[in-house]
């Protein structure tokens, strides 16, 4: 590997241990229920993201609170010397796509059926550091 290659990819490498992120798949809350409560913690510190979500009303808050604090702790087993306190988390990305959906059908009036579509979602959090001092 040349030279400047071989600094690329330390460089490279450097800047991916500064983030850490979880996925959850196959979430069964439809995407626009959970978008909403996305948008809410989107850009703001880790702390005050798990604030948020741990007093917010909707069902949605406590799958995406377990997920933040799952990217922290995968965050944090990758940079293992570092503290996280000082380290200034915050949520860099959410995303929320949608998954596979459950098609059904329900009885209605006069021999029709109406179909129902039972959604899924996938949501996908990054969390970064601040602080991008440490090697």
């Amino acid at each position: 590997m040349g030279s400047r290659k071989k600094q690329m990819a330390e460089a490279i490498k450097a800047e991916k241990k500064q983030v850490a992120f979880a996925k959850l798949n196959n979430c069964p809350t439809s995407p626009r229920k959970m978008r909403l409560v996305a948008d809410l913690v989107r850009g703001e510190k880790a702390e005050k993201a798990l604030q948020i979500l741990r007093f917010s009303q909707k069902e949605a808050s406590r799958r995406l609170e377990k997920l933040v604090m799952s990217a922290i702790a995968n965050w944090q087993a990758k940079n293992e010397d570092a503290d996280v306190e000082e380290a200034n988390l915050f949520v860099k990305e959410i995303r929320v796509d949608g998954g596979s959906m459950l098609k059904r059908l329900r009885p209605a009036p006069q021999g029709r059926a109406h179909r129902i579509r039972k959604r899924s979602n996938h949501v996908t959090v990054v969390i970064d550091s601040l602080n991008k001092t440490q090697s």
